[in-house]
């Protein structure tokens, strides 16, 4: 069981890594470009820390595809949270929309 659940967790971790990491510098836009480089591969460093077990650990019990599917979803659902939360970007139909169409691609590749 804990080799299903194990690779769900660390990719939400390593989610949330990524996403500070890539744009959690737009609320700083007057800072240094080489600083902001710097702290954002630092931050991706810890990403890669959760990353990598998950694609090892998930790789005993999903596929190649399964877990780039999963990584994929676990993605878009960090970054509306982000987004919303950290940015203050509205949510909107369209967004709703397309995560719709991408849960329904999930859908597919998880069919056996």
């Amino acid at each position: 069981m804990w080799n299903y659940l194990a690779p769900i967790l660390l990719l939400v971790g390593s989610n949330v890594f990524m996403t500070f990491a890539w744009y959690g510098h737009l609320k700083y836009t007057n800072k240094p470009l080489l600083l902001v480089i710097m702290v954002s591969w630092g931050i991706a460093f810890f990403e890669y820390c959760l990353q990598v077990p998950a694609n090892r650990i998930g790789y005993t019990v999903y596929n190649a595809a399964q877990l780039k599917t999963m990584q994929e979803i676990i993605t878009l659902a960090v970054f509306v949270v982000f987004s919303v939360t950290w940015l203050g970007a509205p949510l909107k139909w369209n967004h709703l929309v397309g995560f719709g169409l991408m849960i329904a691609a999930a859908f597919f590749i998880f069919r056996e």
